[in-house]
């Protein structure tokens, strides 16, 4: 596979697709044949407490090429796609030759595109906004939004429209001028090779299944055991898929073999959204079909 990439020395390499297609077997290949650093771009491969569950790289592999950007964040932080830029930022100005890969297309989104810098939104406009849409306030907040938002996002995506009713109303601003002032991308898509990784759902679906077996064999309870408080008090890491299947087990509410079913459809619904989203925003990416037919 790699013969046919025609990747050049030195320049970055970005690798996205969804869960379970083989990407971070891919930026390792790589790395060591070619020449590179492994980055993270996976906004739950992040956190410490998940390693098994979001399929961080292995300690050998780690051993195998550096890597940067995997568990070095602490389960109860806060942590969000500006958090991950300044956080790559250096890594794209010094050192081995990034090979950044994930399945956050956010992130990737924001490294090439650039990323609207808006202040956070305070908790109690937070917990107004989610009051308003649990009551189906909606047109309400909709008919609150400048024109130029209003045509710009979608309207029947009530978490959208949260979003930016939230950011109108922290700072006096259109959701719409803040984007429109966002600053140059940290990495433009032409300065890298872009690989997006492409399945056969079929092939992914079976993939998907036989990891999550491999990683209940390799201790998953027993990871989601060590972080239920994190679970329940609903931090970013919580997101985690399967982690509420497999907790609800560990609480006594299902038998396993329900919770591993259960996950096992919350991570193919979600390896559909990945797919959904990367066909729609990642037009310029060179799309690899895996596994490779040749």
């Amino acid at each position: 596979m790699l013969e046919h990439l025609n990747i050049t020395p030195e320049r970055p390499v970005l690798i996205a697709g969804p869960t379970a297609s083989g990407k971070s077997a891919l930026a390792l290949r790589i790395a060591e044949r070619l020449g590179g650093r492994v980055i993270n771009a996976d906004s739950m491969q992040v956190f410490a407490g998940w390693r098994i569950l979001t399929a961080r790289p292995s300690p050998s592999d780690e051993a195998r090429a550096p890597h940067a950007l995997y568990g070095h964040v602490a389960q109860d932080a806060e942590y969000s796609v500006g958090h991950w830029l300044r956080d790559v930022a250096p890594l794209l100005r010094s050192g081995p030759r990034p090979i950044i890969v994930g399945g956050t297309g956010l992130y990737f989104t924001a490294l090439t595109e650039g990323l609207a810098e808006i202040p956070p939104t305070p908790p109690e406009l937070r917990a107004e906004a989610d009051a308003l849409r649990m009551r189906g306030a909606l047109a309400n907040m909709i008919d609150a939004l400048d024109p130029a938002t209003r045509a710009r996002i979608d309207l029947q995506n009530p978490m959208r429209v949260q979003r930016a009713w939230e950011v109108q109303r922290a700072t006096g601003r259109g959701l719409a001028a803040w984007q429109d002032a966002t600053p140059p991308p940290l990495l433009p898509l032409k300065a890298a090779h872009a690989l997006l990784l492409d399945a056969d759902r079929d092939w992914l679906n079976a993939r998907i299944a036989g990891r999550l077996d491999h990683m209940l064999r390799h201790g998953a309870l027993e990871e989601v055991r060590a972080n239920l408080d994190h679970l329940a008090a609903g931090h970013p890491s919580a997101k985690a898929i399967g982690a509420p299947e497999l907790a609800a087990h560990l609480r006594g509410e299902m038998p396993l073999s329900r919770a591993q079913e259960a996950a096992t459809i919350a991570t193919r619904q979600f390896a559909k959204r990945q797919r959904t989203w990367f066909r729609a925003r990642m037009g310029g990416w060179q799309r690899m079909i895996v596994p490779d037919p040749a």
